[in-house]
């Protein structure tokens, strides 16, 4: 039963994750999260107009109370689920280190601020405006897109430089507020009434929005102002260059990925073990696999195992073994052939074949069976064979 209950789990922590293409429950529950929370962005945009709320209000209502609700099941399936994440940890410690991340807190406040006023009603107003946190369950969205993964990556791998920016125009804008004080303190005591009344002019200059509301009169805050804007324009200039620096680097990063990688570098191949089979019961450690090849993955029923050297393989495991591509100037292929009817090949000893030295049959598979090929095997028509060749196997092979 605790068995089960683990597997379900471990199960429902995969469908509340982002899912894998090959996995589509997972992948539909993405897109259902997703169309939700749009759906619960328009509901609150549109009940921001007088005359979406007076004709479609409780529709609007209703939507929000389903989308809601929704955001709320959501969050108590990842505190279910939760432990599975993170297997070396205890489940308090899970659960704690899940509800305190800012996923869980953006999670929490997704749907809390609604349920709140039903017990404390004077604070409605103040519970209304935490619902804008549920825009930002939207940044889950950049799990999908490899693309939308790149903002994420610049923005990690540069902060210290965009922090650094940040800490310079904060130094200016205390600054500009304090000598602009000096300068414009006698002219307009009501305006800059302090050293730190003319904070919103130093960020308004200095960022280039510019609303005017404060500004200079005198001659000497004027040319100040001038100097500050000329500044300003390159304070903004520097965090944009670090990101768009950011943006360069990454894309030609992926880029030499993508053109210098060698696909043949590691091949796959697939094998399910059988009860006579000699890796079955055995631990991986002790199976002497070549340093060149590895076990990538085991396939355990619906379960997903990472191999460790403790492991013990079971019949009927699946397992993905990796090989490293041999590194050869002269081409290396593996070329499957089907015998057919008039093939001359069909009950010929392997022995007899007239076929290149370069050429070697490594397998011969017979109705889902796998033969070794020795010497004395007869092929039959319908028989599958593998051949390893370092040059282009003869045309006539193909034949029939």
């Amino acid at each position: 039963m605790k068995r089960e209950w683990k597997l379900r789990r471990h199960r429902l922590a995969q469908i509340v994750e982002v899912g894998g293409s090959d996995d589509a429950i997972s992948r539909g529950y993405d897109m259902i999260s997703t169309g939700i929370l749009i759906i619960n962005l328009l509901v609150t945009i549109l009940y921001t107009f007088d005359n979406m709320e007076a004709h479609y209000g409780h529709l609007l209502l209703s939507l929000e109370a389903v989308t809601v609700a929704f955001f709320a099941i959501d969050y108590v399936l990842r505190l279910l689920s939760t432990g599975c994440l993170h297997p070396d940890m205890s489940e308090a410690r899970a659960l704690l280190r899940y509800i305190f991340s800012l996923s869980g807190i953006i999670d929490l406040l997704s749907f809390l601020p609604y349920y709140l006023p039903f017990f404390f009603p004077t604070g409605a107003a103040a519970f209304r405006m935490f619902r804008v946190v549920r825009i930002f369950r939207l940044f889950r969205i950049n799990a999908y897109y490899d693309s939308l993964n790149v903002i994420t990556e610049v923005i990690i791998g540069k902060k210290q430089q965009l922090l650094s920016s940040v800490f310079i125009i904060m130094v200016l804008m205390t600054g500009s507020s304090l000598c602009m004080y000096s300068l414009e303190h006698t002219a307009q005591p009501e305006v800059f009434s302090n050293a730190f009344s003319g904070i919103w002019w130093a960020a308004s200059t200095l960022l280039t929005v510019g609303y005017g509301d404060i500004y200079p009169v005198t001659t000497l805050g004027k040319i100040f102002g001038i100097c500050i804007t000329f500044l300003g324009v390159g304070m903004v200039a520097i965090p944009t260059g670090i990101i768009s620096a950011g943006f360069v680097e990454q894309y030609t990063r992926l880029k030499k990925i993508g053109d210098f990688a060698r696909e043949e570098d590691v091949h796959f191949i697939e094998i399910k073990l059988k009860k006579s089979d000699v890796w079955t019961g055995k631990a991986i450690k002790d199976l002497g696999l070549p340093h060149s090849i590895i076990i990538a993955v085991i396939q355990r029923g619906s379960e997903t195992i990472v191999p460790r050297g403790d492991i013990i393989l079971k019949a009927g495991d699946t397992l993905i073994l990796g090989a490293e591509a041999i590194k050869e100037q002269q081409h290396i292929d593996l070329k499957e052939i089907v015998l057919r009817k008039q093939h001359p090949w069909n009950g010929m000893h392997i022995r007899d074949l007239d076929i290149s030295r370069q050429t070697l049959i490594v397998m011969v598979k017979r109705r889902g069976t796998m033969l070794i090929p020795k010497g004395d095997l007869i092929l039959f028509e319908g028989d599958v064979l593998i051949l390893y060749t370092k040059t282009h196997v003869l045309e006539y092979l193909d034949q029939g």
